[in-house]
């Protein structure tokens, strides 16, 4: 059985897939790894392209080419959700690593790296890392975490909801989604945010400085949706943030509490 999981949510990346693709098959591991690929119904060539790869590599991709894109098709700001939560359905490894298809891990040792790390830190639940992020429109490329980001940071920190530090290809945790995706996962368009949430519970988040990985921004990404001046997503952010204070106990009510207040002060504005 694998140690790790490498989860690959795509959809119209057949210009980018295949750099994502070698550069987790050139991880170099002690450990074994799978690939596990799904793509959305693409319209474009992307499909062929993971094909090809699978048929190359049968003993580490394992892909899921849906006929029909999953959904859900409205609202638009939920798109994908449905098949990053299939995806998280077929990870039963130890670790999960996150990299969407037009991102791409630069550093052959990155697994490796964090997987040490998590396994000889049990009080950590996930490890992540600085990487670079590029524009399709070739404006300057830039870290994506800035100089003093904490070496440590705790579930306080996501629910704080000040600053996003966690770059989704940079990310390995434990999978503790043996039950599924909590019911109030469904319902966000943040969804890597959500997912962090549910890590975070159980334990502390690692911080590495090297620049292991590139994140890539195009116009065809979520990012261009999900904005400060989107009325649906900061509502359903700050309606995220009233059901996660329930779901965690009202633990972390003083926190959670400033947080929903920046996000009704951000909808008044609109």
């Amino acid at each position: 059985m694998s140690k790790l999981s490498v989860l690959v949510p795509t959809f119209n990346h057949s210009k980018f897939i295949a750099q994502m693709l070698e550069g987790a098959l050139n991880q170099r591991t002690n450990f074994e790894y799978e690939i596990i690929v799904g793509d959305d119904a693409s319209t474009d060539n992307n499909a062929l392209i993971i094909k090809k790869f699978a048929e190359k590599y049968p003993e580490k991709i394992k892909v899921f080419l849906h006929s029909k894109n999953l959904g859900p098709a409205k609202p638009k700001e939920l798109g994908g959700k449905n098949n990053v939560g299939f995806l998280f359905g077929q990870a039963k490894s130890e670790y999960i690593a996150l990299c969407e298809g037009d991102d791409f891990w630069k550093d052959p040792l990155k697994l490796q790296k964090q997987v040490d790390f998590l396994d000889h830190n049990l009080d950590y639940s996930l490890c992540h890392h600085q990487i670079e992020v590029i524009y399709e429109d070739d404006s300057p490329s830039h870290p994506f975490n800035t100089h003093n980001q904490p070496d440590t940071s705790t579930i306080n920190d996501l629910l704080t909801d000040k600053y996003w530090f966690l770059g989704t290809a940079s990310t390995v945790f434990r999978n503790v989604f043996a039950y599924g995706m909590p019911d109030w996962w469904w319902k966000t368009a943040s969804g890597d945010l959500g997912i962090f949430m549910e890590v975070a519970k159980y334990g502390k988040i690692k911080y590495l400085p090297e620049s292991m990985a590139v994140y890539r921004k195009h116009s065809g990404g979520m990012t261009n949706i999900h904005t400060p001046q989107n009325r649906f997503f900061l509502q359903n952010r700050m309606e995220m943030f009233q059901n996660l204070d329930k779901y965690l106990g009202f633990q972390y009510s003083e926190i959670i509490a400033e947080t929903v207040l920046k996000y009704k002060n951000a909808l008044s504005l609109l």
